[in-house]
């Protein structure tokens, strides 16, 4: 029979170390500066009548398990509450006449700069010493 032996040598010193700056957390101010981007971007792509849709945009950050979400809505409702002024204006929507209303693919191109420099940043973050 053949034996199986490990030698192991140094420490987990590195390893600790990254876990134990993982648990502070040091990435919810970096989620939390991507989160107003977000906004930003989301407002100034928003298209303009009276405004109230573009200065509507909002986000939260939420975590749920072991994910980190950031959830960017807006609160601008028609007028009888029920459906989001954002997403009409991004899918479209049936007038009140029989007419339709084309969307206009606005959410899509102003966040997804954000998206693209959100893991980035944040790894960043969590790997510097």
């Amino acid at each position: 029979m053949s034996a199986l032996s490990i030698i192991i040598k140094g420490t987990f010193d590195h390893t600790f170390s990254f876990l134990k700056k993982l648990r502070e957390k040091p990435y919810m101010k970096v989620l939390d500066e991507f989160g107003k981007i977000g906004v930003e971007a989301l407002s100034s792509a928003t298209p303009v009548d009276s405004g109230e849709t573009a200065a509507s945009w909002n986000y939260r950050i939420e975590t749920f398990k072991n994910e980190i979400h950031i959830v960017w809505y807006n609160t601008k409702r028609t007028p009888n509450g029920e459906y989001s002024v954002a997403l009409l204006l991004q899918y479209g929507h049936g007038t009140g006449t029989g007419g339709y209303v084309q969307g206009i693919d606005y959410i899509n191109p102003a966040i997804r700069p954000v998206f693209d420099n959100i893991a980035e940043a944040a790894w960043r973050v969590i790997t510097s010493s």
